[in-house]
């Protein structure tokens, strides 16, 4: 019988194996392998090892499961790793993806007047406002 923690560590050991088989595979098409640990390293060489004999997909598999065996054994469970039933990823939906489109260009707004005139009148009566200001306050005042 599988106990809870061992199925959690079996859980944890899957997702951390497959994550790091990612992660590493990318960092070898980049070219990055010398900064890989050792452990890494050992692993990307039996994947190679076992790409000659399989497709890309199941030489992934088969080294995700030494991963995860390792792994299983370094985080204390105890025993055979028990079975991780693989998550089916659904497949994606092409309706549900909107392509990204640049709104339409708004058309600046310009004045409504004949090229070359302002109005003035604001101007003016903000003038004329003041002098009569200026002359009520000066009246008011003798």
């Amino acid at each position: 019988m599988i106990k809870a923690a061992d199925m959690l560590i079996a859980r944890r050991a899957d997702t951390r194996a497959r994550a790091d088989f990612a992660t590493w595979k990318m960092l070898a098409k980049l070219n990055g392998t010398s900064s890989l640990p050792p452990e890494a390293q050992n692993f990307l060489a039996d994947y190679n090892k076992l790409l000659k004999q399989m497709t890309d997909a199941e030489a992934s598999e088969a080294t995700i499961a030494l991963m995860y065996k390792s792994y299983y054994a370094e985080m204390g469970g105890g025993g055979t790793p028990p079975e991780v039933p693989s998550r089916q990823s659904e497949p994606p939906v092409a309706d549900n993806v909107t392509a990204f489109r640049r709104p339409a260009p708004k058309p600046r707004q310009t004045a409504s007047y004949p090229a070359g005139t302002k109005p003035k009148l604001p101007v003016a009566l903000i003038f004329l406002c003041l002098v009569i200001v200026y002359v009520g306050i000066r009246y008011y005042w003798r």
